[in-house]
């Protein structure tokens, strides 16, 4: 408890006191934000703010879990643990690239689709293959190959059901865990339009595996701290309570962060913040064994997500009808003259909601 504690409380510190001197920085560089012509008419005020912002939140990060992991001898330093800050930081650096080229060249679009892609996959294949086969001092793997709700479903282990012929078995685990990178980076990234929106939302969501990681800990198979009758409902999760302790680190380098990202913003997190945020939330959701409970956990960036696939599926299908005023989703509150703060509150509120209900089904399995 005192690491998870002493993670989330030196990161909170870089983030609130350091945010500053970075947005110095960065105005120095030149490094501001631009702002595509067919987006809402408001949003042309914040050309030139300070982008790249998840360079703030992730140093203040990896501050904040080796910083309490040296206080407290090393404790959360582990495979699982490093896992997720390989996807944070990989996929950041993804973003970076997208960043950077946005601003050189002046123009909304960074890395071409293909190329993104291309770096997600490997950051997303690498984590895979780690994931599977570095077990930790009890030789249990961060990741298995089966599809998880709240646990593991036996029925749906991809290696079993490619007995005959392993290869697809692994093919088709690194398929869905490269799918679940793409659909969290690429939902975190569109609900990244309005101040504050994405920031808060994934303190919501991240903060929700703080909870799930620390219930885990104290439920292992391992480690002497499970009660005898419940044995049979143990979680076989690797190292639960590091991924607590990272998961409370990246939430108070977000809280920190939220401090100068609210309306007006001082500074935009960016692709470099958003990919890295979707990176985390899918390796916590993929190491906890909750993998389809992230639909709940991370609602908001799937109703985000899914906004625009209606979008443009109902635009394909009708030849040029709208289904929505513009997407993602909170355009369209804009376009109807809803205030910024007012979208980003509301947004909130349907995200902690529906985070609480998966937090609630999470908790209902076990006392079922």
């Amino acid at each position: 408890m005192g690491t998870l504690l002493a993670a989330a409380s030196l990161s909170l510190l870089f983030s609130l006191l350091l945010t500053p001197a970075f947005i110095r920085l960065f105005r120095r560089l030149e490094l501001g934000q631009y702002i595509r012509e067919d987006g809402p008419q408001s949003h042309h005020v914040k050309r030139g703010t300070p982008t790249m912002g998840g360079i703030v939140f992730i140093l203040a990060t990896l501050f904040g879990f080796f910083g309490a992991a040296l206080l407290t001898g090393g404790v959360g330093i582990t495979p699982s643990s490093l896992l997720v800050l390989l996807m944070l930081v990989g996929m950041a650096a993804v973003g970076f690239v997208d960043d950077l080229l946005k601003v050189r060249n002046q123009r909304s679009l960074g890395l071409g689709g293909w190329s993104k892609i291309a770096g997600q996959l490997v950051v997303g294949t690498t984590f895979a293959i780690l994931a599977i086969t570095v077990p930790n001092a009890h030789g249990v793997t961060a990741a298995s190959t089966a599809i998880s709700g709240v646990r593991d479903i036996p029925a749906l282990d991809l290696a079993r059901i490619a007995t005959a012929v392993p290869i697809v078995g692994i093919a088709l685990y690194l398929l869905w865990v490269n799918l679940l990178a793409a659909a969290a980076t690429n939902g975190v990234n569109l609900a990244d339009g309005l101040d504050g929106l994405a920031t808060g939302a994934s303190i919501l969501s991240i903060g929700a595996y703080v909870f799930i990681g620390f219930w885990q800990f104290s439920q292992a198979c391992v480690g002497g701290r499970l009660h005898p009758d419940n044995v049979a409902k143990c979680y076989a999760t690797a190292d639960p309570l590091s991924l607590a302790i990272v998961a409370a680190a990246i939430c108070g380098a977000l809280v920190g962060f939220l401090w100068w990202n609210t309306n007006p913003a001082k500074i935009i997190m960016g692709d470099t913040g958003a990919l890295g945020l979707g990176g985390a939330l899918c390796a916590l959701a993929i190491e906890t064994r909750t993998e389809l409970l992230l639909l709940l956990i991370g609602g908001l960036f799937v109703i985000e997500a899914g906004s625009v696939i209606l979008q443009r599926t109902y635009f394909k299908a009708t030849r040029g009808r709208r289904l929505f005023l513009m997407t993602p989703i909170h355009h369209t509150f804009e376009l109807m003259n809803w205030r910024e703060v007012t979208i980003v509150v509301r947004l909130w509120i349907v995200a902690g909601i529906l985070v609480a209900v998966g937090l609630g089904a999470f908790y209902l399995e076990w006392l079922a």
